[in-house]
C-alpha cells in the first residue's frame, strides 16, 4: 500500500474505493467519511460536478453499485478488510 496517497499526506485523498468505465466513475469515500462521488466522464472530462445525488442518474448510481459490489466480492474486498488497514 502507498501511504503517499492516503490522507493525511501529500495528496490529500481520503481513503477510497471505487469503479469506473467510459462513461462514469463512481467512488465510495470512508474511514472518517462516509460520502460517494459520481462523475459523468463524457460530460464532465474534468470531473467537477458530483452527481451522485442528482435523480436523473440514479440508475447509473444503483447499476454500478451493484458492479462495484461483484467486484469486491471477486476480488476478497470488504468492509472488514477496509478497516484491517487503518492504522
Amino acid at each position: 500500500m502507498d501511504s503517499s496517497r492516503e490522507y493525511p499526506s501529500v495528496h490529500m485523498v481520503k481513503r477510497h474505493y471505487g469503479i469506473v468505465n467510459k462513461e462514469y466513475k463512481l467512488a465510495r469515500f470512508y474511514y472518517d467519511v462516509d460520502e460517494w462521488e459520481l462523475y459523468d466522464r463524457l460530460n464532465d472530462p474534468n470531473e467537477m460536478n458530483n452527481v451522485y445525488n442528482d435523480p436523473a442518474y440514479a440508475d447509473v448510481v444503483k447499476e454500478l453499485k451493484v458492479k462495484l459490489a461483484d467486484l469486491r466480492v471477486k476480488y476478497k474486498d470488504s468492509e472488514e478488510l477496509d478497516q484491517k488497514f487503518i492504522y
